[in-house]
């Protein structure tokens, strides 16, 4: 069943630069820090926080009181009259946050809800459990990012052993990738051009990190960083991760720090806020799937498939299709079962470029297809990308231009 009542604001959304880890974002408190950004994106865009009923919070990676998660945030931002959930689904957080507070907007419980997402992989916290029954009651101890990126409880396999599995299963090759990251680091091009015009849409910059006094700065942050210069001979050298594989450095993804924020409305609300009253937003339908143990490219299918059946339309009604694509494989294995060119897809970027800081990485990605649908004069667009866990999801969007 397609969604028919819920709409985003042209211009009511923002992402910050994505910053490599262990770059210039390295220690800023990720709620703090969306907290500091969501409330310039207010004041910029004039709006009041007291007009929001909810606030939906995305983060994946503990932070220093993220217990008190949502309340928190909202209180930073201004709106401490409001409250929400916090959720964590790894990379799927983008695409459920936008269902999430859609679902609360079709159903008349809310109309007026921003989402928030915000994630630090640099310097991701150890965790200690407690466990009695060890000798001398030793401690059991997890390093949230780096253990789970390197297994998963359930496939008992690394996040890069799923893309080696959907690779030999379906035989794609090393040049194959190499090709493919090469089109979309030279896709990501195009969003810098113009003294980065198409970015500046949509994202908050220059920002200026302070010191833990809030006195000196340390940086100004003005893009993304972290972005290595690509070309296919420099690919061409690099070894796979895993002897025997197809899988490279270059071929993947790296973890990243930023945040987004999206704002989800009814028909009324999202004409009100928007920087262009005659550009609609709507969000269409939302889609999951999950995909054999170990396989986690190959769930982006089955996600792809239930958000374009919700909506009523098939993949060649789609005008612009961005995908999270952690790994070269995730698109060349989507265009091979939607049969369409490795070009159709992923304009001005995708997290395969430019890093992935978990939750806000699908946000930043919808904000993206929205601008591009713009360009193209509207549209449908489907975002759709793999999570842990071998899972997927997906959302439809439909913007029209008068």
């Amino acid at each position: 069943m397609a969604f028919k009542n819920t709409f985003i604001p042209y211009g009511g959304y923002w992402s910050t630069p994505f910053c490599a880890w262990q770059g210039s974002f390295q220690n800023l408190h990720s709620i703090k820090f969306a907290a500091e950004i969501g409330q310039r994106f207010l004041n910029e865009k004039k709006i009041d926080p007291n007009e929001f009923d909810e606030l939906i919070f995305g983060i994946t990676i503990p932070q220093i009181s993220a217990f008190y998660g949502t309340p928190w945030l909202a209180g930073m931002i201004g709106a401490g009259h409001i409250t929400g959930p916090m959720i964590g689904q790894a990379c799927a957080t983008g695409a459920r946050g936008v269902e999430l507070a859609t679902l609360g907007i079709e159903s008349g419980l809310r109309k007026n809800v921003l989402v928030a997402y915000a994630d630090r992989c640099s310097n991701g916290p150890l965790l200690v459990y407690p466990n009695a029954e060890k000798p001398g009651a030793t401690q059991d101890k997890e390093s949230w990012v780096w253990d789970n990126f390197g297994k998963d409880p359930y496939a008992k396999n690394a996040m890069v052993e799923t893309a080696e599995n959907v690779a030999k299963e379906i035989g794609i090759g090393k040049e194959e990738q190499d090709k493919l990251t090469l089109l979309r680091y030279q896709q990501y091009q195009d969003s810098i051009k113009n003294n980065r015009a198409f970015q500046k849409k949509y994202m908050i910059a220059p920002i200026e990190v302070k010191d833990k006094r809030g006195r000196k700065v340390l940086a100004t942050v003005e893009g993304d960083e972290g972005i290595y210069p690509t070309t296919l001979e420099g690919l061409q050298k690099l070894k796979p991760v895993i002897p025997e594989g197809s899988v490279t450095f270059g071929t993947q993804t790296h973890p990243a720090d930023g945040n987004c924020g999206i704002i989800v409305t009814t028909k009324d609300k999202a004409k009100q806020l928007s920087k262009n009253k005659k550009i609609e937003i709507q969000v269409i339908s939302y889609g999951e799937g999950r995909a054999k143990k170990g396989y986690m490219a190959m769930a982006i299918i089955p996600a792809g498939k239930m958000a374009l059946k919700q909506a009523g339309i098939t993949i060649k009604d789609v005008t612009a299709i961005k995908t999270h694509n952690p790994f070269a494989v995730n698109d060349i294995y989507f265009c091979r079962e939607m049969d369409l060119d490795w070009k159709d897809m992923n304009n001005y970027g995708s997290s395969l470029i430019y890093g992935h800081p978990q939750a806000p990485t699908g946000a930043r990605l919808i904000i993206e297809l929205i601008e591009e649908l713009v360009e193209k004069g509207g549209g449908y667009g489907l975002f759709d990308g793999c999570a842990a866990g071998d899972t997927g999801s997906a959302i439809v969007l439909e913007v029209k231009v008068d």
